[in-house]
């Protein structure tokens, strides 16, 4: 397998689609919100029956229980009342229900859908997570995530509730009198024609919005992250001016929304007053029979009108709260789209046992040529590997190098040489345009990451660490270390004396990202972890860089206590690293240019290994 960058998260995959084609691939990807979706239904037609009890019983009543007999008919009156209100009152038991139900449905098929995309976030490469900032990144499956969970859990079904009244209160209003039905679409159906281009523009302002929320939490996330950064350079003013910017831009984005919204809501309530006003008119015209209209429907009690004015509430409820509905659709519609657009990037570094397929939840099935790493000590072998970022030249150009088991490398260059890039390869954090590696005889990409991620382990510059304790941190490496374990751990890499002298020893709180401990303290940690793990490889970007000579020695016995007896490659900043080493590999703006020990090295005449050795030497000196 090569690649020759990454994909770039986003949402072009998914804003071509209609917004019926997003919801349709959105519920694919949560099918338990479907789950009992007919039951759902059926409250929702008795929920939506039960509301047209309400003017039936006002006309019922005054026809039949005021007007018609001589004297009301208290009796008549009061058992129809009562008749309406246990209607009522079994139309509000199924909305509870009803809302119950989509409201664990819509919570449940979304954890599912966050728990999808964050897995799916991990399987994307470095490079890939790296073209969206975190904090916006995250936002794609929390606040992106919550607005369709919104949506599911009211709106949807309130749509479907709404249509359904709709069309009640249309059947109902003709069967009343359908001249005064035919008058009340009149009013209504320049608003349903306008609708479409208002939605239109609403879901295209609703996916900005999402995307300017996107943009401020991942600024914000920024700040706090290097919130020591900004303090060290005095920049708080102009971080603090950075985040208003980003809050201001969500601001402008929710406001463009509102002026369609607006409209919306202008027209409607402009078609309400307009209806009940020509039907009370209408309606009085057509029960006095000043119209001399003399067909079915055309004639309406007094009590026909009045039921007929409260029906008109009944249909303008539906119009007003479908446009509000719908533009709660559109803002969903473009939280969707935004996840999806996560979903649909590739996994550019895949893993040949079988990925697990974003868009299912299953695994698709495995690359007939798996092969996992061979049991025992492993080499690795080099052959013509060539990388190139996305934006940039060729990084590394056709290095080939074979490294025997259990030697100890140290990789040396100038910044930029590509040292980096090539450990990223090595432990397939990244593949590359060209070549091949194999570990143990075997290709990389054909090793499952089960195996790989196993026997091969990268300890970065900057070991990171999770917010728990130092016990909790180490049980990365070995889920199931127990404390003893770990105190063994720590012995072999003479490490007993550093854990005793902390406050709680290995149940010591770390904080987050580690902050409670010290650069070189954190380091220690990590590679304890990797030591725990017990890999067969260590890929070690040299942790010595910036701490103080005392943490140094602590670390460098760490570090030789973690090399014994495995394959491992050092990117040595420190060349007393390299000094140390079996074998040192030189790169020089991405070419393997010098190869050899340090005593070839150091004395071969215009070598870059002896011009940075004699540098390093005079600056160890001056100090």
């Amino acid at each position: 397998m090569t690649a020759t960058g990454s994909s770039t998260l986003g949402v072009e995959t998914t804003t071509d689609e209609t917004a019926w084609q997003t919801v349709r691939r959105g519920l694919a990807l949560t099918p338990a919100a479907l789950q009992g979706l007919w039951i759902t239904l059926l409250l929702a037609v008795v929920a939506t029956a039960g509301k047209v009890v309400v003017p039936i019983a006002v006309q019922t009543i005054l026809d039949r229980g005021i007007i018609a007999p001589e004297q009301p008919d208290v009796a008549f009156v009061a058992g129809a009342a009562g008749l309406a209100a246990l209607v009522l009152l079994i139309t509000a038991g199924c909305n509870v229900i009803m809302n119950r139900r989509l409201f664990r449905l819509a919570e449940t098929a979304l954890a599912t859908l966050r728990a999808r995309a964050f897995r799916h976030i991990h399987d994307l490469s470095l490079l890939t997570q790296g073209t969206e900032q975190r904090g916006a990144l995250v936002s794609r499956v929390t606040s992106d995530v919550d607005t369709v969970s919104q949506f599911m859990s009211f709106g949807g079904i309130m749509l479907v509730v709404m249509s359904l009244q709709l069309v009640l209160a249309t059947v109902v209003m003709t069967l009343y009198s359908w001249p005064l039905a035919i008058l009340v679409w009149v009013c209504y159906l320049p608003i349903l024609l306008i609708m479409g281009a208002l939605q239109k523009r609403i879901r295209a302002r609703f996916q900005a919005v999402r995307a300017a929320v996107g943009r401020m939490l991942g600024t914000i996330s920024e700040s706090l992250v290097g919130a020591a950064t900004v303090r060290a350079y005095s920049i708080e003013d102009r971080t603090r001016d950075g985040e208003q910017q980003r809050i201001r831009a969500v601001r402008n984005a929710q406001f463009s929304v509102l002026r369609p919204q607006s409209a919306s809501f202008f027209l409607s309530e402009t078609a309400d007053g307009l209806a009940t006003a020509l039907v009370v008119v209408g309606g009085i015209l057509l029960g006095t029979g000043t119209l001399g209209l003399d067909l079915p429907g055309a004639n309406l009690t007094a009590g026909g009108v009045v039921a007929f004015v409260f029906l008109v509430s009944l249909f303008s409820q539906p119009v007003r709260m479908g446009i509000e509905m719908l533009s709660e659709a559109q803002n969903a519609i473009a939280g969707w789209r935004r996840v999806l657009g996560v979903l649909d990037t590739p996994a550019d570094v895949a893993d040949p046992a079988g990925a697990m397929d974003p868009h299912t939840g299953r695994r698709s099935d495995p690359d007939p040529d798996v092969t996992p790493l061979p049991e025992g000590a492993l080499d690795i072998t080099v052959d013509a590997l060539r990388y190139r970022y996305p934006t940039g030249p060729e990084v590394l150009h056709g290095i080939s190098v074979a490294i025997p088991a259990r030697s100890h490398i140290a990789i040396v260059g100038e910044t930029g040489s590509g040292k980096t890039t090539f450990a990223k390869l090595l432990t397939r954090m990244m593949d590359p345009a060209g070549g091949e590696i194999r570990i143990g005889g075997v290709p990389l990409p054909r090793v499952p990451y089960s195996s790989l991620r196993s026997r091969v382990v990268m300890v970065p510059q900057e070991g990171f660490l999770f917010d728990t304790t130092i016990a909790g941190n180490l049980r990365y490496g070995a889920p199931e270390a127990s404390d003893e374990q770990m105190r063994t751990a720590l012995e072999e890499l003479g490490l007993g004396g550093w854990i005793d002298d902390l406050p709680e020893g290995i149940d010591t709180p770390v904080g987050q990202r580690g902050e409670s401990l010290s650069a070189g303290e954190r380091q220690l940690v990590a590679l304890a972890r990797a030591y725990l793990a017990d890999p067969d490889v260590i890929v070690l970007d040299e942790a010595t860089s910036a701490v103080d000579p005392a943490a140094d020695v602590r670390l460098q016995q760490a570090i030789d206590g973690l090399a014994r007896g495995r394959t491992t490659l050092t990117i040595a900043h420190r060349l007393s690293t390299a000094e140390r080493a079996d074998r040192i590999l030189v790169l020089d703006h991405g070419d393997l240019v010098e190869e050899g020990t340090h005593a070839e090295l150091a004395q071969l005449e215009g070598g870059i290994y002896a011009g940075l050795h004699r540098s390093w030497i005079a600056h160890r000196d001056d100090r």
